[in-house]
């Protein structure tokens, strides 16, 4: 493979993950409740993460969904073992980890990220779904 030929591989790689990611950010329309997350809603919003146990950035995703929750009145932060809950995985579509929803106060879907979030982003997200 010519120097060329990789570097056209690569594009085509990076373009199928940005596509990927572009079709995973939008909002299902789904309506979550406390029984299928196993957790408490929050009061204004929710952020529901889905992690498995070998998933080093689903350690710093929490950490970060967990500071934004705590910074925000009447935000929680749900973590679901994907593994534990496969039906509401194959539900949802969640093909990897960390997957985050970001619930309204009814449990509406409102934004859906996969991958390690920054902080701004899961801000603004919020954003979107408080009122």
């Amino acid at each position: 493979m010519t120097a060329h030929q990789d570097t056209r591989a690569q594009d085509a790689h990076a373009e199928e993950v940005r596509a990927d990611e572009g079709a995973d950010a939008r909002p299902s329309g789904d309506v979550l409740t406390a029984g299928d997350i196993d957790g408490d809603l929050g009061e204004r919003a929710t952020l529901v993460q889905f992690s498995t146990a070998f998933c080093q950035p689903c350690r710093a995703t929490r950490r970060i969904l967990d500071e934004v929750a705590g910074m925000v009145a009447g935000v929680a932060h749900v973590e679901v073992d994907a593994e534990a809950s496969l039906d509401l995985v194959r539900r949802l579509g969640i093909m990897r980890t960390p997957t985050v929803l970001v619930l309204d106060a009814s449990g509406r879907i409102t934004t859906r990220a996969s991958g390690q979030p920054r902080k701004a982003d899961v801000i603004a997200a919020l954003g979107a779904a408080v009122p």
